[in-house]
């Protein structure tokens, strides 16, 4: 097969600490990889600035006028990790055969991407970076870490171990990712859904050389809350299992206290009638939040707001892609003059 296109998306938030070192060694992999004709000459660097408070976007606007491989998407404010990169996949697709997502810092070994390219040349849709080991994790990240895919695996969920958002999907199955029109878009659990060929290959992942993580503690609870809620209705259920329970329990408790007061060995007490009141009224506080938290994400569903928007004031595409629209704008223009040509007798 001929050199397939690649653009390889990165999401972008407050990155200036990093952009500079991204950008040469992204620059540097695709002339590696053209040189060696594994992609095509044609293939696109592309950054998406995720609404950034400092200077990401004049960084990547610089970079673009004079590196051609470099292009850039400015959303009008920040959109989440997920929505950006949802943005930078799909304006990928247009311009390319194949799209690599990888974060700005690097953690990721983009060597693999070169992995991923012969397997896409094999015939694979998909192709997931998978981390072999989290030597480089704290204790605590590591282990909530493996507990997350250990929990959404019991919960019936198909996520790919320590696999993040490092993969390459073909243009077929970004056209097929464009079909789910959901707002709460949990990538990891969607793309395994798409039910393409897929692969995996395996990488070691390094530290971050700059600038602060932007998955602290607190954001990654959040995401994976957001990502169980968003694939599986288990939750619910074992509320209902617990309040069924704890029915159960409170059923037979009354049951023995009714046979000690029968028998006159009841004795009166504050605590443990309190204790029930508190239990029983936990349980029902934790059933009704978590009930709310599925009516929230419908109702974000009902409304259909866009995930995000683009700043077109600052939309920097590469040029492939404008003379592929100008290439249309033509044939449109040629066809409306051939439709009002006269008819020939």
């Amino acid at each position: 097969m001929s050199e397939p296109i690649l653009t390889i998306v990165v999401p972008c938030f407050n990155e200036e600490e990093v952009l500079p070192d991204t950008m040469s060694q992204l620059s540097i992999l695709l002339e590696d990889m053209s040189a060696r004709y594994l992609v095509s000459k044609k293939s696109k660097l592309l950054f998406v600035d995720d609404g950034s408070k400092d200077r990401t976007w004049q960084i990547i606007h610089k970079e673009s006028l004079k590196n051609e491989r470099v292009t850039g998407l400015k959303l009008t404010q920040n959109a989440g990790h997920q929505n950006a990169l949802l943005a930078g996949l799909f304006t990928a697709k247009n311009m390319s055969d194949c799209v690599v997502s990888i974060d700005a810092d690097l953690q990721d070994d983009i060597s693999a991407i070169i992995g991923f390219i012969e397997k896409f040349r094999e015939g694979f849709d998909v192709v997931y970076g998978v981390r072999q080991k989290r030597d480089t994790d704290s204790f605590l990240k590591r282990t909530t870490a493996e507990g997350f895919y250990t929990l959404m695996s019991k919960l019936g969920v198909d996520l790919i171990y320590n696999h993040a958002d490092f993969r390459l999907m073909s243009q077929r199955a970004l056209q097929a990712l464009e079909q789910f029109e959901e707002v709460n878009m949990f990538l990891r659990g969607i793309v395994p859904l798409i039910g393409f060929r897929s692969t995996s290959v395996y990488y070691d992942r390094k530290e971050r050389q700059a600038g602060e993580t932007k998955y602290p503690f607190k954001k990654m609870l959040a995401f994976a809350f957001d990502g169980i809620t968003s694939f599986s209705v288990t939750p619910i259920r074992f509320v209902l299992f617990v309040g069924v329970l704890s029915f159960v329990i409170s059923f037979l408790f009354g049951c023995y206290f009714s046979i000690l007061k029968f028998f006159g060995n009841t004795a009166t007490g504050w605590t443990s009638l309190i204790t029930s009141i508190w239990l029983i009224g936990g349980l029902q506080l934790i059933a009704i939040g978590l009930i709310g938290e599925y009516i929230g994400k419908i109702y974000k569903e009902s409304k259909r707001r866009p995930k995000y928007i683009v700043d077109m004031d600052s939309y920097s595409l590469p040029m492939s892609l404008h003379l592929k629209n100008k290439e249309r704008e033509e044939d449109d223009a040629y066809s409306l003059a051939l439709r009002d040509l006269p008819e020939s007798n």
